[in-house]
């Protein structure tokens, strides 16, 4: 084994493990997708606050069933997107995947759809 060899092998894993460290850090497109579908669920959740709102006379948005359903819509779709973000990712917290992201979109989400549940519920009574 020459000096040359035995001197490059250990620069390599070095390098290796710089531009790994260095991506885990930055802006990863699964990052962009699981930020956002989590923005979205707080969209969601934001809408089925204000439905629920409008049901109990304190502010009045039309007949109030559009913002329930639109909340309903936003909901699923960050579930969706959510659990498809916690499904690919390879690895853990830190590691680029946006698994966080996902699970907090997957979570608002669901607040986001039960939400839109009950001002659909308070709709059908108000009718």
């Amino acid at each position: 084994m020459s000096v040359r060899s035995a001197l490059a092998a250990p620069a390599a894993a070095h390098a290796l493990a710089q531009q790994a460290a260095t991506a885990s850090y930055g802006l990863t497109p699964e990052r962009v997708w699981a930020s956002t579908a989590a923005l979205l669920a707080l969209v969601g959740a934001l809408l089925g606050a204000l439905a629920l709102t409008s049901f109990a006379g304190r502010v009045r948005v039309g007949n109030g069933r559009a913002p329930a359903i639109a909340a309903m819509a936003a909901g699923l779709v960050s579930v969706v997107n959510g659990g498809l973000v916690v499904v690919t990712a390879d690895g853990g917290p830190g590691t680029g995947n946006g698994i966080v992201g996902g699970f907090v979109a997957v979570v608002i989400g669901l607040i986001a759809m039960a939400l839109a549940r009950l001002a659909l519920i308070r709709a059908r009574r108000a009718a």
